[in-house]
């Protein structure tokens, strides 16, 4: 008896063996049917993104002549409309050397070369020699005003703004919204009002009337106040207080030099705009002694007989302290512009 149950022990052990090893065999099929459909699976992907990336250099290369078209569009706009601002410069500077009768008869695109410096110097004779025109007298008053409005303007607004920035006080946006919606104001709306306050304060005939206004700058306020908000940190500013720096310090020697792009950008728009400003001084300067060169350059035009190549010679000569500044200032404007768009 004990011989046969220890038999069958053996028996059911090995059944049970021969149970795992079928067990086992089961689960590797079916670990090598997984690892065929997945084998199968990535080898379908594989061929997908084959046929899907076939095209790609073709693609690519669409992509690249796009690109070369926009570009060679852009270039051909950006030279069109270069060549539309230089023409009536360059018609201008031509003209000065040519005398009235060939200006006024025929259209000439390029200077007397037959007769260039007799002819521009003869011009200028006729320039000088009117009444009515004094270029050093006019040059005077125009840099006069141009500089000190200039100066006036982007100091007190880049004060103006730096306030707006820096001081979390009560109506602050309502004063911000004001002074935007001063920009939409014309400034002939107010001529006959402010010609009257002049009058009065008896400052008619004087360069005051087109300097003192320049402090409130309403554009120069708004251009600059975007400026700040994409370049000034106010760590800063809190920085120097604890350090001990006044307002004035703060701002003259920490905030002004940071808004040097800004300040420059609008120093030569305000130096363009008193330079060539004809509307308020035609009615704001009653005497020739006060005139700027624009009012005498337009003098120069008679009822009967002009000399347009005196007239064209007296507006090259006006435009050369604009050419000067902008040269000088001109590195600004990209700098001061792209910061003044772009907020963080």
């Amino acid at each position: 008896m004990a011989d046969n149950k220890e038999k069958l022990n053996q028996a059911a052990e090995k059944a049970e063996e021969v149970k795992a090893v079928e067990n086992t065999v089961s689960e590797t099929k079916e670990a090598v049917e997984k690892t065929e459909k997945a084998v199968s699976d990535k080898v379908e992907t594989a061929e997908e993104t084959v046929e899907t990336s076939a095209p790609a250099p073709k693609k690519m290369k669409s992509m690249k002549a796009a690109r070369a078209a926009y570009s060679a569009l852009v270039y051909v706009v950006v030279t069109f409309f270069s060549i539309l601002a230089i023409i009536p410069f360059a018609y201008m500077i031509t003209n000065a050397t040519w005398d009235t009768y060939t200006i006024t008869t025929s259209l000439k695109i390029w200077p007397n070369f037959s007769n260039l410096i007799g002819q521009t110097v003869k011009n200028y004779h006729s320039l000088v020699d009117r009444a009515t025109f004094s270029f050093a007298v006019g040059f005077r008053n125009s840099f006069v005003i141009s500089v000190s409005s200039t100066a006036l303007s982007v100091y007190f607004s880049a004060l103006t703004a730096y306030g707006i920035k820096v001081y979390d006080f009560k109506g602050r946006k309502p004063l911000f919204a004001m002074i935007v919606g001063v920009m939409m104001v014309p400034s002939a709306v107010n001529i006959t009002g402010f010609y009257r306050l002049m009058h009065s304060m008896n400052l008619l005939g004087t360069l005051w009337p087109l300097i003192l206004p320049a402090i409130a700058a309403p554009a120069t306020v708004f251009f600059i106040k975007q400026y700040l908000d994409s370049s000034l940190s106010l760590e800063i500013i809190e920085a120097a207080r604890i350090d001990g720096a006044n307002e004035f310090f703060t701002f003259n020697r920490i905030c002004l030099p940071l808004m040097m792009p800004a300040i420059s950008t609008q120093a030569i728009f305000s130096f363009l705009g008193s330079w060539n400003n004809f509307f308020a001084p035609s009615i704001l300067l009653v005497t020739s002694e006060t005139k700027t060169l624009p009012l005498m350059v337009a003098a120069l035009y008679g009822d009967r007989y002009t000399d347009m190549g005196a007239v064209n010679l007296g507006l090259s000569i006006s435009v050369v302290p604009i050419i000067i500044v902008y040269c000088f200032l001109q590195r600004y404007i990209i700098s001061g512009v792209s910061a003044g768009g772009v907020k963080e």
